[in-house]
């Protein structure tokens, strides 16, 4: 299958400058396209999984995809979709950023290729060019009338309490000559990216064409958006009640990561398998009959989320995750949880701290977490068999050892099937 018709099964294009064309330039091997990634915060989150996936899936292929960092364009700020000016980082917050960015994508792609990924950065061939030759060289051929009918300046343009800056206004003319200069020294003729980069990554195509036109030396380009994802509900696709799900195991953990797919609503999941998978059609198709017949096994959910954990995080963290979900819901041995996985995965529930050597009997303990109104209710729940010290029932003793905790840091506590507690020391 040509890797075009396989994007358009999978529901990830939205837009295409010329599809008969792109489809021609993708049907060959070895073609190269880009996605631009800007350094905006620490950490890439799930939305960025698409384009991600996407140049994964040309490597696949047979093509060379090129993963771009906006070491200059994350100077600037793109003001797509965007209703108010970005604050400016420091050029040491950037490139703090920009090394954090890099190592997700080369983990990434060299997990899902076994090869390391093409990374540039647009600062090496922005950083020596002079005002003068921006203005002359690059700025010459876009005209302000046709800047102002992109969408990522009209929607600033006519709001005086925001408005846009020269700075914003002028990102389009920074990403168009990264794309011409891509495509001039590495022969680069397609770009993807969301849909609210299509006015960007078309203007990059136009600045190609009058730039190569000007200088006697005719070039073609493309440009291939992806829709913006949303869930059933209509809610934008990547945040949880905590906030956006990140790549980074430091800003958002495996098992929170792994929960966040497992939870898809039933709506959803077979096209989040088409986006977020290598899974192919029929295996797709064969999940989306088993949601069919038994949606209450959540068959789908545990697929979708097992193949996203181990893209990000790998095998081992799986692993974990899985170990950890299923010792919770009384399947296994709590005590043969990873603790950090165990702190993530009990993040919300109650939590209570203690100095060692100084440990309450168990029924103050409840307490102290809000599981009881009062120690009497707590032995009563101990005494029919209610209570749980990390997994196992407790019979009538109300003792806790430090011999108890888990790897001697945690103490997890069930009342009932669903009512947790989570105990440290030191």
């Amino acid at each position: 299958m040509n890797i075009y018709d396989e994007l358009k099964w999978r529901g990830l294009i939205h837009q295409v400058s010329d599809e008969e064309k792109v489809r021609e330039y993708l049907g060959k091997p070895g073609a190269s396209m880009y996605c631009g990634f800007d350094p905006t915060a620490e950490s890439l989150h799930v939305g960025n999984l698409v384009p991600l996936l996407c140049l994964v899936r040309m490597k696949k292929a047979g093509h060379n995809p090129l993963y771009l960092m906006g070491g200059s364009t994350g100077l600037i700020g793109d003001p797509s979709g965007k209703d108010k000016e970005r604050e400016l980082a420091t050029h040491d917050q950037l490139d703090a950023r920009l090394e954090k960015i890099k190592g997700q994508v080369r983990r990434f792609v060299e997990r899902n290729t076994s090869e390391r990924p093409d990374i540039v950065n647009n600062y090496d061939w922005t950083k020596d060019m002079t005002a003068i030759e921006l203005l002359r060289d690059v700025g010459k051929h876009f005209t302000i009338n046709w800047m102002l009918q992109k969408e990522s300046v009209k929607g600033r343009i006519d709001r005086d309490e925001v408005g846009i800056s020269y700075t914003e206004f002028s990102y389009m003319i920074l990403q168009s000559y990264d794309f011409y200069h891509l495509n001039k020294t590495r022969n680069c003729k397609l770009q993807i990216g969301g849909g609210d980069q299509w006015g960007n990554i078309t203007a990059g195509c136009e600045f190609i064409r009058r730039k190569s036109a000007h200088d006697g030396e005719p070039a073609e380009a493309f440009a291939l958006t992806f829709p913006l994802i949303t869930t059933a509900s209509g809610k934008k696709f990547g945040k949880s009640e905590k906030g956006a799900i990140y790549l980074n195991a430091d800003v958002t953990s495996p098992y929170a990561f792994y929960q966040f797919f497992i939870n898809t609503d039933d709506r959803d999941v077979v096209k989040f398998l088409k986006l977020f998978t290598f899974l192919n059609q029929d295996e797709i198709v064969g999940l989306e009959k088993e949601l069919e017949e038994a949606p209450h096994l959540r068959s789908a959910q545990k697929r979708l989320a097992e193949e996203v954990t181990r893209m990000i995080h790998g095998q081992h963290e799986l692993d974990r995750v899985r170990t950890a979900t299923d010792a919770l819901f009384g399947k296994g041995d709590l005590k043969a949880v990873d603790p950090a996985t165990l702190r993530a995965a009990l993040e919300s529930a109650p939590n209570r701290h203690y100095a060692s050597g100084d440990l309450p009997d168990l029924p103050q303990m409840m307490m102290d977490l809000n599981m009881v109104p009062s120690k009497g209710q707590a032995r009563k729940d101990i005494k029919g068999g209610g209570v749980y010290l990390n997994g196992e029932r407790v019979n009538d003793s109300e003792d806790i050892a430090e011999s108890d905790f888990i790897a001697g840091e945690l103490l997890v506590i069930r009342k009932g099937k669903k009512s947790y507690g989570l105990v440290t020391k030191g």
